[in-house]
């Protein structure tokens, strides 16, 4: 008698390949099981990255609390957390997360995450100081550093010159906003577009296009260009160079040193020589901290007249951890620190460290350095044996120093303290263990 069982892992593959929606699961240790094409767009791995990886590779606990491993801790699903983080391309990415727990036969098994990627709808909601309502000026942008003091200057030149722009900097860093100052110092009465430059999305261009027929002339800032695959630059490249020669006026953006960019093979070099004309590169804020408290009390001065607040400042303790702390998303995450500060204010007129968020305490050294228990899901019965722990904590540290520095060796080994011929035997041995696992 012929069976009428349908296996349906075929359609199960399928739908999770084509779904709008990430998808990523790991077991009980932290091994990516699944991990499909939506999740690898938002985040920037390939599974076959993944599947090999412990938990302390697979998560980065200085940019955001993950919700796999705090159900992979709990037990218990967690639902619509919305998370700001910096992907693995440099890309900022907003994501809300349904998170559940995997049982069979009341065991735990592992752990399911289904991501929605709203980084669009979040960058016409939110973007730096838009909120307040107001043109971004030179005059509006807060900067006591001498580098950032630079970067308006030869900006204000770029204006009066009117010459394509290239803007070099880290996520979050504010090109952004020196894109607009210039628009705004080039002219009062045209119309700005920025062109979020993330994805493969071949409608992109068609859109731009679009939209600039209905602006007519005006500013068209697109931001970071070395995200685009390289048809889609020389498409760009190709309308740039024709729109230019009226009254449009191009400004760009990448996210990191361009010559390296060309390459690797992630810009095209005759776009660049579109934009080269004036470069100017913003420094990351961990390299201008001075910038930080003028940035904070610009903030605050903005809350007061929003919301009618009296906070004014931060206390002593709370300003030593700012200036300590590396700030990997720059700008954009501390005033999305001070947003989530300020929503919880009531008569406070100085923020202080009891008031600051959960996830930002254990990204400092306000509670001393992470405890292990933060790092591994185990149970207090259910120990790693020490010298693997060890071999876990070391690898997660020597990557972290390397993504930190773009996978430069010699970057790397002189934060680390260490000589470059060091790190790499090292690497090497965790290659080597991982290779026999």
């Amino acid at each position: 008698m012929k069976s009428d069982h349908i296996d349906l892992s075929p359609f199960y593959k399928f739908a999770g390949e084509h779904v709008a929606i990430g998808i990523h699961a790991i077991d009980t240790k932290g091994k990516t099981i699944l991990y499909n094409k939506k999740m690898r767009e938002i985040e920037g791995f390939d599974f076959e990255e993944l599947a090999d990886r412990s938990l302390l590779e697979m998560f980065r606990f200085d940019q955001h609390e993950s919700t796999l491993l705090k159900v992979l801790q709990s037990g218990t699903p967690v639902f619509n957390v919305k998370q700001t983080y910096w992907n693995r391309k440099g890309q900022e990415i907003t994501t809300i997360n349904d998170t559940y727990p995997v049982f069979e036969e009341r065991k735990l098994i592992g752990a399911i995450e289904l991501s929605r990627d709203v980084t669009t709808l979040e960058k016409v909601i939110y973007q730096p100081l838009k909120k307040y309502g107001e043109p971004i000026t030179f005059s509006a942008i807060t900067a006591v550093s001498k580098s950032m003091k630079k970067v308006i200057a030869t900006a204000e030149k770029a204006a009066m010159a009117k010459l394509p722009v290239l803007l070099v900097g880290e996520s979050g860093t504010g090109k952004e906003l020196i894109a607009e100052a210039i628009h705004w110092a080039h002219t009062s009465e045209r119309q700005m577009y920025t062109l979020y430059c993330h994805g493969t999305d071949g409608t992109l261009l068609d859109q731009l296009g679009e939209e600039i027929e209905q602006m007519g002339d005006g500013t068209i800032y697109c931001e970071r260009i070395d995200l685009l695959p390289l048809p889609m630059q020389e498409q760009l490249l190709k309308m740039a160079e024709e729109r230019s020669r009226g009254n449009t006026y191009f400004i760009a953006s990448v996210g990191d040193d361009p010559v390296e960019l060309i390459a690797s093979h992630k810009l095209l070099k005759d776009l660049y020589y579109f934009f080269s004309s004036m470069t100017i590169k913003l420094d990351p804020l961990r390299h201008r901290k001075e910038d930080i408290l003028p940035f904070v009390e610009d903030y605050f001065s903005r809350h007061r007249m929003m919301v009618g607040s009296v906070v004014h400042g931060l206390d002593k303790e709370v300003s030593a951890l700012f200036h300590a702390y590396d700030w990997p998303g720059n700008l954009k995450e501390l005033e999305l620190l001070l947003d989530e500060i300020t929503s919880l204010l009531t008569t406070q007129e100085v923020v202080t460290a009891d008031m600051l968020p959960h996830h930002f305490k254990l990204k400092t050294d306000l509670k001393g350095a992470h405890q292990p228990e933060d790092f591994i899901v185990q149970s207090n019965t259910e120990l790693l044996p020490l010298e693997d722990y060890l071999f876990e904590a070391e690898m997660y540290y020597l990557q972290k120093a390397m993504d930190l520095h773009g996978n430069n060796v010699t970057k790397a080994a002189a934060a680390l303290g260490m000589s470059r011929q060091n790190l790499q035997y090292r690497l090497r041995k965790i290659k080597k263990n991982e290779a026999q696992t």
